[in-house]
């Protein structure tokens, strides 16, 4: 039988599942993060990056390069069309996954960008020859390839080509260069990966989610995968030994059963987060209701542009957003609660606060 939580409850289980507030005794790497939760939104570099390096205390934006440069960790587009971070020996059976309606879904766009079958074809063909025996692009180089084979990466079809080849499994982002990476073949940058199909992988998926993100719905883990309700509803059954079932509000909440047990007994901690924009606290979930009032939704989201601003985070809630500002001496975060913080509020904010400059900037 469920048992009854309340929303209070959801939300001290996530911020321990999520690692934010880390149940375990040794410290993370990115790398371990990146495993716990499976895959970390990471369209915008630095956010995506501070995102693990939060969840990884004392880590530098230099452990994340060097994790990326040695395949440790990848970034590509499993979820969503968008760009994640994942440990580099999942990337390519979660592709297999995913990727078919995934793609099933932009072939309106690509019509609307003038990209049929026979031009994506031939990018194909010149990212192999152009990148195989580990060579890499950096984006305006491959932009000028494409070009060369008369197409125009001007109006985002350039993006588009990659974000297909990506889905495809063809291509991901390799060494980095500062905040960018360049773009190398998959196959040769992860050359060893897990291998899943079937039942196997619908199970692993929805294991890996619900440990990483629960106490979460059969209807966030459906809308976080866009797996098809039926296929997400599947995971869920074959996964259902290692879970356990919350009732919140007459719904039912799935969590990793290990992870629930380790935060039994642990106190709210009276931490106060720098959360990173885009981050899986907020967006890991289709209702966002549980940590955000409706009310504020539209401070984190400004003009409902799909830009998720980063996020102060206390007790759970989210209560106002945050802004950096970065120079030669170093950088500056400013806060802008929604309402003011307590002394003691802006003091642990000011810690996580200085965390992420001693992120970004080592």
């Amino acid at each position: 039988m469920a048992v009854t939580v309340g929303a209070a409850e959801i939300l001290r289980l996530r911020l321990l599942a999520q690692q934010i507030e880390a149940p375990h005794a040794d410290r993370l790497t990115v790398l371990d993060v990146a495993r716990q939760l499976f895959a970390v939104q990471g369209q915008d570099f630095i956010q995506g990056g501070w995102a693990l390096g939060i969840r990884a205390p004392g880590s530098r934006l230099s452990d994340l390069n060097a994790a990326l440069d040695g395949g440790l960790i990848v970034r590509g587009a499993p979820f969503r069309g968008t760009l994640f971070f994942v440990a580099a020996e999942e990337l390519r059976w979660v592709l297999r996954v995913t990727s078919p309606r995934t793609l099933s879904g932009s072939a309106t766009r690509q019509r609307q960008l003038g990209l049929d079958a026979a031009a994506l074809d031939r990018a194909r063909e010149a990212t192999i020859a152009a990148l195989q025996g580990g060579r890499a692009l950096a984006r305006d180089e491959y932009f000028a390839l494409l070009r060369s084979i008369d197409i125009d990466p001007a109006a985002q079809r350039g993006y588009h080509v990659i974000w297909y080849l990506a889905q495809t499994g063809l291509l991901c982002w390799g060494s980095t260069s500062g905040t960018q990476q360049a773009l190398v073949l998959l196959d040769e940058w992860v050359p060893h990966s897990r291998d899943l199909g079937g039942d196997e992988a619908l199970r692993e998926l929805a294991l890996r989610y619900f440990t990483g993100h629960g106490p979460a719905t059969l209807r966030d883990f459906a809308w976080w995968s866009k797996l098809t309700l039926a296929s997400a509803r599947t995971g869920l059954a074959l996964a259902s030994d290692e879970l356990v079932e919350l009732d919140h509000g007459g719904e039912a909440y799935w969590a990793s059963e290990r992870e629930v047990d380790r935060a039994a007994g642990r106190r709210r901690s009276a931490a106060v987060h720098a959360l990173p924009g885009f981050d899986e606290y907020l967006l890991g979930y289709t209702d966002r209701s549980l940590p955000l009032d409706d009310e504020h939704f539209a401070r984190i989201v400004p003009g409902g542009n799909g830009i998720f601003l980063p996020m102060i985070v206390a007790g759970g809630r989210i209560v106002g957003t945050w802004r950096r500002a970065e120079k030669s001496g170093g950088v500056t975060v400013t806060p802008d609660a929604f309402s003011d913080l307590s002394e003691r509020e802006s003091a642990a904010f000011a810690r996580s606060a200085g965390a992420f400059a001693r992120f970004r900037t080592g």
